[in-house]
């Protein structure tokens, strides 16, 4: 191997040399390759081992993969894209892992080789190999030449190829004389030795760019059709940002098993979209499964329909984007499924089990075009947690941070003892505005249709569109790790005392014409007027600036912390099949033992008084301890705060409180009526939290208000929230609510009432007793 100074070189078999009329002589960049100690001649010529090494530095995690998979086919193996791993402090991913294709045992042909690479990524943005594992537990397979890697990257179209990864490659320039097909292929020409003309096989490779996600589909298809295969649209992934399509795959028609057709084939190209507007191919298989067909078989089965793209102002695809033309009728194709077909055998025998011991347990599919879909599935207790605890509620879809087995999602609320409770879970087939919309639907139905006050989801416009045609009128929060991950993302190279004033303007700003003016001097300040995410950030504030969300009630989840997942890292989204239901089961079991054993404290521990108050004791004897600690802790904070009195006519009486001291940051107004106690702040603790403020309690001590009144303490607070109906059917719910809610609390009790009367025979007469008594009361009929 010849090796130049710009560390590239040309890098051809000896078959190739005796070929000078080929149409395109690749590079590849060597800058990341290291040759192993022992390279020596072969025999041919320009050809040596190229092997991974502990210390190897790396552009990016995409240029370790090429090199890993370079160094795959010339060893005999191939790679797939194992775990990846996230920095703690702002979700950016800071290692992967490229693996043997025959690690793990998900599938008979995997024999859990232990073989791999681990890339970490540096301060100083490079990818570092901080571990190799080179051995393998299997046979090898046949080995690839390099001029056999490097040449798969001939591609011949009708205008110059844009290598995006390779910028010092040689491209194709022009071709000569050629006129392109209809497909935008170009039918290349080169000489045999003897003279005659054979035709290039056109193939795809990494690096190739494209206008337009439309072409590079057409492209794709005169390729499979060439070749002997048909193609369909694949996966597609969105920007966490703006939701816009950010990548996409286009697959072979047999891959998946959701048809007897189809054979789980993995031959598939992805592109991606580059900032500059153009999509480049950043991920290929060639292989198929299955034995392909002749070019004349394709062609006739292509002709049935012409197939069209749908292509949206950004540039990309849509979910149903790909439609029929039959007699110049639009016909919609099949969504895109991210659920695996085997998923729903298990699943629906663990439902039918689940029923069998649970009468609340619900589940529903969603069909489309006659095949299953989105699942939902939450049993009895999750919903009679949601007809208590239902007002606030997070909707995980952390799955989404990287790459994913399983799109596993979970609705979460928060119990009287602030502690999350599970509300449903989901599998979601695409994340396309459709799935979302008939998955809150379905949570809906299932939760008595009684709509939440607040919901925290991901910044996606397919959410956020889904969540106001199902939820209207409630707030929509963003995630925090989301956010911070963008900031990280679109902020990383401003000044760094822009940071600070970011925080301040965002976090202490009290008044909404306060934030504009902020803000906008702001941007002014450090030239980021045109920063488009700033812009697109500023006109969605209701949703993520503390200022705009004080005044909904989120049961007093954090505003800048991150959510811990319901089930922690025993189940997530690299969850394997087989061992899903037991995580899930003992994730779900381990949450509720922690709910009963905090019931359990909160009926035989008393916490300590620390002030003779009045509304101390009260709300030692009603709240649950957790939530009494943060009572205690602002009733202790409000005798450090001074009261006066700025406002007073008729009923109305405002106070101006603020802290002890010259600091004039902690104040706040307080305004009540003093005929029947109704207060408020514009702190907007109690909005936020259900929990009465500092400020509050410092004018009720001014007033000499002895007791808190009672629509202060809210029922979801208490220590028997749990029992008997939820706060809303004592203020007039719908009956269809209140019904629902009777029957949830009732069947709650019931179980308990089995359960302990089914442990003995004395017990169960004693039950039996009971029960009748009970139904004579009731007025029930004898059987």
């Amino acid at each position: 191997m010849e090796s130049s100074s710009t560390h590239f070189t040309d890098i051809r078999s000896s078959e190739t040399d005796s070929k000078i009329e080929e149409c395109v002589n690749n590079a590849y960049p060597l800058r990341m390759l290291m040759p192993a100690m022992n390279i020596g001649s072969t025999d041919d010529e320009g050809e040596s081992i190229l092997e991974p090494y502990v210390g190897l530095a790396f552009d990016s995690a995409d240029g370790a993969r090429e090199f890993y998979t370079l160094y795959a086919a010339r060893t005999g193996f191939k790679v797939r894209i194992g775990q990846l791993y996230r920095s703690r402090t702002d979700g950016t991913v800071s290692a992967r892992r490229f693996v043997c294709s025959k690690e793990g045992f998900q599938t008979s042909t995997r024999t859990g080789c232990a073989a791999l690479i681990r890339v970490q990524r540096r301060d100083s943005g490079k990818w570092v190999i901080d571990l190799f594992l080179k051995n393998h537990n299997h046979d090898l397979g046949p080995t690839e030449g390099n001029h056999s890697l490097i040449l798969q990257q001939k591609i011949l179209t009708a205008k110059p190829v844009e290598v995006f990864h390779r910028p010092k490659n040689k491209l194709i320039e022009e071709v000569e004389d050629e006129r392109p097909c209809p497909s935008g292929v170009i039918t290349a020409k080169r000489s045999k030795p003897n003279g005659d003309e054979m035709q290039c096989e056109v193939e795809p490779s990494a690096g190739l760019g494209f206008n337009s996600a439309n072409e590079a589909y057409q492209f794709y298809h005169a390729y499979a059709e060439n070749t002997g295969f048909r193609i369909r649209i694949g996966q597609l992934f969105r920007s966490k940002l703006d939701g816009s399509i950010t990548s996409r795959r286009f697959v072979c028609s047999r891959e998946g098993f959701q048809h007897p057709s189809r054979v789980g084939c993995g031959a598939f190209m992805r592109i991606k979209r580059q900032e500059s507007g153009r999509w480049v191919v950043d991920r290929l298989e060639k292989h198929h499964n299955h034995v392909l067909e002749s070019r004349q078989e394709v062609q006739k089965k292509n002709l049935s329909a012409s197939k069209k793209f749908i292509e949206e102002e950004n540039g990309g695809l849509d979910d149903e984007d790909i439609v029929d033309i039959n007699n110049g009728n639009l016909v919609k194709r099949r969504r895109e499924n991210h659920i695996g077909s085997d998923w729903y055998t298990v699943l629906f025998d663990y439902f039918q089990t689940k029923q069998a011991e649970d009468t609340g347990f619900f589940y529903a599919v969603e069909v489309d075009n006659g095949s299953c879909m989105s699942i939902f599935w939450a049993d009895g207790r999750s919903r009679f947690s949601c007809s208590q605890f239902g007002d606030a509620i997070i909707f995980d879809t952390s799955y989404r941070k990287g790459i994913y087995l399983v799109p596993f999602a979970t609705f979460i609320g928060i119990n009287h003892n602030r502690q999350p409770v599970l509300l449903g879970c989901a599998l979601i087939a695409d994340e396309s505005e459709m799935s979302f919309t008939w998955l809150f639907q379905t949570w809906l139905s299932a939760m008595s249709g009684r709509r939440p006050l607040s919901i925290i989801a991901d910044q996606d416009n397919a959410i956020q569109e889904a969540i106001i045609q199902v939820f209207p009128g409630t707030h929509h929060r963003f995630s925090m790790w989301q956010i911070k991950a963008k900031e990280c993302e679109h902020l990383s190279s401003v000044h760094s005392s822009f940071h600070f004033e970011y925080g301040k303007c965002i976090n202490q700003c009290q008044t909404s014409d306060e934030f504009g003016t902020a803000w906008n001097s702001l941007l002014c300040r450090y030239g980021l007027k045109d920063n488009t995410w700033l812009k697109a950030m500023y006109e969605k504030r209701q949703c993520w600036v503390p200022l705009y969300l004080r005044a909904t009630f989120f049961a007093g989840i954090p505003l800048n912390g991150n959510i811990e997942s319901f089930f922690g890292t025993r189940v997530n989204a690299q969850t394997p099949l087989m061992e899903f239901v037991p995580r899930y089961e003992k994730g779900l079991e381990r949450r509720r033992e922690e709910e009963l054993k905090e019931n359990f404290n909160c009926s035989i521990l008393n916490a300590y008084l620390q002030t003779k108050e009045p509304v101390e004791e009260q709300c030692r004897r009603l709240y649950t301890l957790n939530i009494f600690r943060i009572f205690q802790k602002e009733l202790l904070q409000s005798y450090s705060y001074l009261g006066f009195k700025i406002y007073d006519e008729v009923d109305i009486v405002r106070y101006l409180v603020r802290k002890c001291g010259n600091g004039d940051d902690d104040k706040s107004t307080v305004t009540i009526r003093v005929s029947n106690h109704n207060v408020g702040c514009s702190c907007q603790m109690f909005e936020f939290e259900g929990v009465l403020c500092r400020h509050v309690l410092r004018v009720f001590q001014i007033l000499e208000i002895k007791e808190v009144p009672s629509r202060y303490i809210l029922r979801r607070w208490r220590k028997n929230a749990e029992y008997g109906l939820p706060p809303y059917s004592e203020s007039g719910g719908r009956p269809q609510e209140v019904n629902a809610s009777m029957v949830w609390s009732l069947r709650e009790e019931a179980w308990k009432y089995i359960e302990a009367g089914a442990t003995s025979l004395e017990k169960h007469k004693l039950a039996y007793e009971i029960l009748h008594e009970g139904r004579l009361k009731l007025g029930c009929p004898p059987r």
